[in-house]
């Protein structure tokens, strides 16, 4: 595979970033993005993270906060999101979260092979909180030390009859018959605008890639993240040690600026906690109180918080020394991957 040098990203010099070319799809040419920030201070280890729906990767503090810890990190804009997404395509579009274990793959080569980094933290956020998992169980790398899960999509929030099995065979015939059939829905905008500092909020991002009033949903698209839900309720087999972080509280009322501020207003927070365990055998999940969906997006002194709870976990957990994640059983410490936190 010949090797292109990396150039400048848009967040700034320290940031490097690479194109992946993937094989075509219906609609054309694919690729995917991996963007890189290297610590001050390399140890070997690294993070890949994978970001949500209509999302893309911005989030400096985040990779700041693992570099200084001396992982290098590493962001992966999945095929036809941010960086990724071309004129042809068709916002997010996928059949088959399985699709994006291609671009996963590639990355993880080149973090491990090529950059020669043996521990590698996996850290996914919403839909990109399910993907990681289904990829971790099914590719079982020598080199996954850990997950960090942030607001994962463990399950269909809204009314119950959404998660039916008379819904479940509708989105399935539906989603086979015409796939890229929009699903009708409102969006207030009030969580981006809530997020964008030209609406209220603090950070800087590019809204044709991040929209306000995020993106259309189309059933074939669904159909497969309800087929990973599937997968994740049957229970995955990750030995890893799990860090599953949320808000205390979700919030589907009538949406002011400060519910958005300090509850999940997107997903459902019981629902990611009910299913936690389901990822492996060792889970841990904490709430951050006043978090907000993207946890790490909350306010100054919530996601102090969530880094103080990352933290801990981290030093608790992933233990530097290790050369693989679950070896510890015969030091006698309790490290064994058995013997987590299993949220609930």
């Amino acid at each position: 595979m010949p090797l292109v040098p990396l150039q400048a990203d848009i967040l700034g010099p320290d940031y490097r970033v690479e194109t992946i070319s993937l094989p075509p799809d219906d609609e054309g040419p694919v690729v995917a993005t991996l963007v890189k920030l290297e610590p001050a201070r390399p140890t070997g280890r690294a993070v890949l993270h994978v970001h949500g729906f209509a999302d893309y990767f911005f989030h400096t503090e985040y990779a700041q906060w693992w570099a200084a810890r001396g992982y290098t990190f590493y962001a992966l804009d999945l095929r036809k999101y941010g960086r990724s997404l071309r004129e042809h395509q068709t916002p997010h579009y996928v059949a088959d979260l399985a699709e994006y274990f291609a671009e996963i793959d590639l990355a993880w080569w080149r973090i491990t092979t090529r950059d020669g980094h043996r521990r590698v933290i996996a850290s996914g956020h919403s839909t990109g909180g399910l993907t990681v998992p289904l990829w971790a169980h099914e590719r079982r790398p020598d080199e996954l030390a850990a997950l960090v899960l942030n607001s994962p999509w463990f399950d269909m929030q809204g009314a119950a009859w959404l998660r039916s099995p008379a819904a479940r065979l509708a989105i399935e015939r539906i989603g086979t018959s015409r796939p890229r059939q929009q699903i009708p829905r409102r969006i207030s905008g009030v969580y981006g605008r809530s997020l964008h500092r030209d609406h209220g909020g603090e950070w800087d991002y590019d809204l044709t890639w991040k929209p306000l009033e995020s993106r259309p949903v189309h059933v074939g698209w669904l159909r497969a993240v309800r087929r990973g839900h599937a997968m994740l309720h049957a229970g995955l087999d990750i030995a890893c040690p799990t860090l599953v972080l949320s808000s205390a509280r979700s919030h589907f009322g009538e949406q002011t600026e400060e519910t958005a501020a300090t509850h999940d207003i997107v997903l459902d927070v019981q629902q990611i906690r009910h299913w936690a365990s389901s990822v492996g055998r060792h889970v841990t999940s904490v709430a951050i109180e006043d978090a907000i969906h993207d946890v790490v997006l909350s306010r100054p002194h919530v996601r102090a918080r969530a880094y103080d709870a990352l933290a801990t976990w981290l030093d608790a957990w992933v233990r530097p020394d290790a050369d693989r994640a679950g070896s510890d059983e015969e030091d006698g410490e309790g490290h064994d991957p058995d013997h987590g936190d299993h949220g609930a």
